[in-house]
């Protein structure tokens, strides 16, 4: 394995609990999959629609989103937003993430790593 795919691979592990994290955060208002792919691109988040979609459905399945259909406009969507338990759960992973960015801008501030 080469140094570039080692990264992309470490990149990844990396990634996959922080961007629930950013999902969670933009779904305090309903928002339909692709507004949301855009609202994060637009904050320099990037998440592919292969992702996404089976995140929110995972989430819906656990209780934390909620989906309602609009067919008030010509293409039907699928919105989704948090229900007062994924609020409840996005407000404390929000504050854990808080807390472990602090404790890893400590080590990774350590002269000894500089």
């Amino acid at each position: 394995m080469d140094r570039r795919e080692l990264l992309a691979n470490f990149a990844t592990e990396l990634n996959r609990g922080t961007l629930t994290l950013c999902v969670l955060s933009q779904l305090t208002k309903a928002q339909y999959g692709y507004s949301l792919l855009q609202i994060l691109l637009e904050k320099h988040i990037e998440l592919e629609a292969n992702t996404l979609y089976p995140m929110l459905r995972r989430l819906e399945t656990q209780g934390v989103l909620e989906s309602s259909w609009n067919t008030s406009e010509n293409r039907p969507r699928k919105f989704y937003q948090l229900t007062e338990e994924g609020k409840s759960i996005y407000l404390s992973l929000a504050n854990q993430w808080r807390e472990q960015q602090s404790h890893i801008e400590a080590l990774l501030g350590e002269e000894s790593h500089a």
